[in-house]
């Protein structure tokens, strides 16, 4: 799935830029059905553009939902009527077309050969677009041993971001319970995202949780050691010949887990609803 489309040179006033940028602010941090109220807006007011019908179906794209996925292409065809060469649009529309399933959606998955041979011809060697060309067709070729390897790569990525998050929570709470004030995250989406979970994560009945996250490693370990403990001494025992109660054990580490995706959730929220807001607030002032 790309991260952005391409922008081209169609248009140029300033109203229109000025919709493709709220597209591209909200898009950056996740606020998908935003982008697509934004470009919806602008494509109301100034008529069909090839930009924003590309951030549409990109807002759509990302959903990655079978409805949302022919929303997207309904939307990237009607734009490549409009600029058939768009490389933005022609990128957007090979990466659905090669994400989709052949076999439930042959039409889509076929298009994609067709859409890579027009790339080829127009994207430059070098350029954005080629590279972009290039990954997503590396993709589409992976075997099942680059597949295992890929999701092997990523959730060791997850991993290393949910460690991170936990020491950087566990500074700022030191630092709340101190009374130092984190300041104004604003824009920031990292920055929402830890004063969230500091938010989420105070008072006596979360403190097991703080605990958890602020010896995290240690704590994952303790709580497999006694998870399969105590499975093991329920069989041993002969209270049971299979038992997986054990893992009851792991539901204040899961509790934990969940308080940080939580606060990730809610701090994507209110940094999509200040970005909103400034925009409104720009068109009050116009």
């Amino acid at each position: 799935m790309a991260k952005l489309p391409v922008r081209n040179e169609w248009g140029g006033d300033m109203e229109r830029q000025q919709y493709e940028q709220r597209c591209s602010e909200l898009y950056e941090v996740g606020g998908y059905a935003e982008v697509r109220e934004a470009a919806r807006a602008g494509l109301g007011e100034l008529g069909p553009d090839p930009v924003l019908l590309c951030w549409l179906g990109q807002a759509h794209a990302a959903e990655d939902e079978d409805d949302h996925d022919a929303e997207a292409e309904a939307a990237y065809r009607e734009g490549l009527a409009l600029a058939q060469d768009d490389l933005g649009l022609l990128v957007s529309y090979l990466e659905l077309c090669l994400r989709s399933d052949s076999f439930t959606y042959p039409g889509r998955a076929a298009r994609g050969a067709a859409l890579r041979t027009r790339l080829e011809e127009l994207a430059p060697p070098g350029s954005a677009e080629r590279a972009r060309v290039d990954a997503v067709t590396g993709w589409a070729g992976r075997g099942y041993w680059d597949d295992f390897k890929d999701s092997a790569a990523q959730a060791r990525s997850r991993r290393e971001g949910a460690a991170e998050q936990s020491v950087q929570v566990t500074d700022a709470l030191r630092r709340a319970a101190r009374g130092e004030s984190g300041g104004e995250p604003g824009e920031d989406l990292r920055a929402a995202e830890l004063a969230a979970a500091v938010e989420l994560l105070q008072g006596r009945r979360n403190a097991l949780l703080r605990l958890l996250l602020a010896h995290r490693a240690a704590a994952y370990a303790l709580t497999v050691g006694l998870c399969l403990g105590v499975n093991q001494a329920l069989v041993s025992s002969g209270t049971l010949r299979f038992s997986l109660w054990g893992w009851l054990l792991g539901i204040p580490m899961a509790a934990a887990e969940a308080k940080l995706r939580r606060a990730r959730r809610l701090g994507r929220e209110r940094v999509v609803a200040r970005i909103r807001d400034r925009h409104e607030r720009a068109d009050a002032a116009a």
